[in-house]
């Protein structure tokens, strides 16, 4: 306990009078006192001792003090040296003592009492201030860094007991998430000031609604009052220090289901609209009815529908579940799960379309570390698009190192052009080493080359949506010609059309454009000269025989046109809902719908491609036309 603390319980104020440890001496009450000096002691020394003794015993259970405060006790305890000396000043000779000296006993005894307590205070200080700076000295760097403070909040709340590594202990780094990022007030506040985001966002003091704090959206007042859908989230297994998570429906939650199921088959919004107003936190009902609003072009609406998607699946955590930690997993084979990976999925591209390309980033690295393996959405094929935009590159740089080796992300279109490209970058920045930069051109360099040689089917594309004219060389030459392009198989030209369609704005910089230009004539003079990596990257390209499912729903959900074009007609021709996307066939499925009489329908349920009115309050209504 500290000096004014122990003043407080005294009721002595700071500067009435000097500190006397004397008086907070364990065994001496007042009444003691008064009987020492009124009372000479006994000359015999062995009756002393056992006073003495008797004393020490009863001071454990007599000094309030020594049971508030041990740790503080044992810095101000006197030496040995100290204790030695107390009885020998305390000496008295009896009745040979007269009353001159009995008068200046105490007024000596009392000046060193002050010196020692002086020098005890100057120790105690001497101790405290050693210990804070040979202990404490870690402690005192994440208090000015906020990162690594969050880190070991995370790591003091629990989630120490989560894995230590993801499938490999480099993916613990590239699927960490910073909970900091995931609010876009933070980026907008760098692009515009605090004072222009928090301009708009003072609450109103009236009639305000209590929110629980969330890490992902921020509840709004035009909400209506939450209360539990009925969505709970379950801890399955804990292996290896990963957890393995799933959202189950309670029994009313499954019955508001089965009606929403119903409302999809009569093809009326307004069915939906009906649902949501008795049920406003319906998952599925939001994202069906945000598509809708995507379409009708009122983004707010569409945008403020996911958000409260997001805030009723927030309100259901587990309290083990971890956004930050990469640790914590979500089967896509469940039905239940899939809605938060579709309401993070759109909520990320209402981020990036909003000019927040480093908060999209954070929420397609939460994506990602639900599931790395199966990657059911394929973040893999977004996240390079969100790290040039946000200007990662060391990111992307790390994320291809550490992954290459279990996912072979060069045999990918976008990591291939899109690490060349994070290096040229690089080798662009005017704060870094001249031999550093000169590297790193070489770099960009050497695995463009190699990119175009892999991948020449990117090219004319490319260059035809930058609104660039190919050279004469380049456009004849048979390996850049038309027939690079025919002779790709569906899953690369799926690929490559996908990449071209998201990145293109990318390469208009001029900069860019004219070492792209460089490259392209290196690459077709490898070519001519017959270099073995080109019939190496003809070999591989073989590989690409059928695209996965998991790219078919990555392509639906881009609703990027070049690249939904090249989808196969198995995709193309079987129902595609917005709210569940080409579910897997081996599906897991909790509860089923009960058999009733239902309207089936024997053309295809393709939401997103329907045009429909609006209402006066911004929700859709009228029929549905198929386009």
């Amino acid at each position: 306990m500290s000096s004014r603390a122990l003043r407080r319980l005294k009721g002595k104020q700071r500067g009435q009078e000097a500190l006397d440890l004397g008086d907070l001496t364990l065994g001496d009450s007042s009444e003691e006192q008064l009987d020492s000096a009124n009372v000479s002691p006994p000359p015999d020394g062995k009756d002393r001792g056992r006073k003495a003794k008797k004393n020490k015993a009863q001071k454990n259970f007599s000094n309030i003090y020594e049971l508030i405060g041990d740790a503080d006790n044992d810095a101000e305890k006197s030496s040995p040296d100290e204790e030695a000396e107390k009885p020998a000043g305390n000496k008295t000779n009896g009745a040979g003592k007269n009353n001159n000296r009995e008068t200046k006993e105490p007024t000596k005894n009392k000046a060193e009492t002050s010196t020692k307590s002086g020098d005890r205070v100057k120790k105690k200080k001497k101790r405290k201030k050693t210990k804070l700076t040979s202990e404490d000295a870690q402690e005192a760097v994440p208090e000015d860094n906020i990162d690594l403070l969050l880190q070991n909040l995370e790591q003091s709340n629990g989630l120490s007991l989560q894995n230590e590594d993801c499938s490999g202990p480099e993916r613990r780094t590239v699927l960490h998430v910073e909970h900091r990022n995931l609010n876009p007030d933070t980026e907008l506040k760098r692009y515009f000031g605090a004072r222009a985001i928090q301009g708009e966002q003072r609450p109103r003091q009236r009639n305000r609604q209590f929110h629980r704090s969330t890490w992902m959206t921020i509840p709004k007042e035009s909400w209506p009052r939450f209360s539990r859908p009925g969505i709970s989230m379950t801890l399955l297994q804990s292996k290896e220090g990963t957890q393995y998570f799933t959202f189950e429906h309670g029994r009313q939650y499954q019955q508001v289901q089965f009606k929403f199921l119903d409302a999809v088959e009569s093809m009326d919004p307004n069915n939906i609209v009906a649902l949501l107003q008795l049920n406003p936190y319906h998952i599925d009902s939001l994202l069906q009815l945000s598509d809708v609003c995507r379409i009708q072009e009122d983004q707010e609406m569409a945008r403020d529908l996911i958000e409260r998607a997001m805030y009723s699946f927030e309100c259901a955590f587990h309290p083990l579940f971890s956004l930050t930690s990469g640790t914590s997993r979500l089967d896509y084979l469940r039905t239940e799960n899939r809605a938060f990976y579709l309401a993070l999925y759109k909520h990320m591209m209402f981020l990036e379309k909003r000019g927040c390309p480093r908060t999209a980033l954070e929420y397609c690295k939460l994506i990602l570390s639900l599931d790395p393996d199966a990657d059911p959405l394929c973040m893999l094929l977004l996240i390079d698009f969100l790290t040039l935009r946000s200007r990662e590159y060391q990111y992307l740089l790390q994320l291809h190192q550490d992954l290459e080796v279990h996912r072979n992300l060069g045999l990918l279109p976008n990591f291939a052009f899109s690490t060349a490209l994070c290096h040229f970058h690089l080798s662009q920045q005017e704060d870094v080493d001249p031999e550093e930069r000169q590297k790193e051109r070489e770099k960009a360099d050497e695995m463009l080359q190699k990119a175009l040689i892999m991948f020449p089917g990117v090219l004319i594309p490319l260059l035809d949506l930058c609104t660039v004219q190919p050279d004469a060389a380049v456009s004849s030459h048979a390996f850049f010609g038309p027939k690079s392009q025919i002779g790709q198989p569906p899953a690369l030209a799926e690929l490559t059309a996908l990449y071209v369609g998201r990145t293109h704005s990318m390469w208009r910089e001029a900069a860019v454009m004219l070492w792209l230009e460089q490259s392209v004539k290196e690459v077709l003079c490898r070519v001519d000269a017959k270099d073995p990596l080109v019939d190496d990257c003809q070999n591989k390209k073989q590989r690409y025989k059928c695209a996965p499912r998991n790219i078919h729903r990555h392509v639906l959900l881009s609703e990027i046109k070049e690249a939904t074009s090249s989808l196969p007609l198995e995709v193309t021709s079987q129902p595609v809902l917005g709210f569940d996307p080409l579910p897997p066939l081996d599906s897991v499925t909790s509860y089923t719908r009960p058999e009733s009489i239902r309207y089936i329908h024997t053309t295809s349920i393709l939401w997103v491609s329907y045009t429909c009115s609006k209402l006066p309050d911004g929700l859709p209504s009228g029929q549905f036309h198929p386009s």
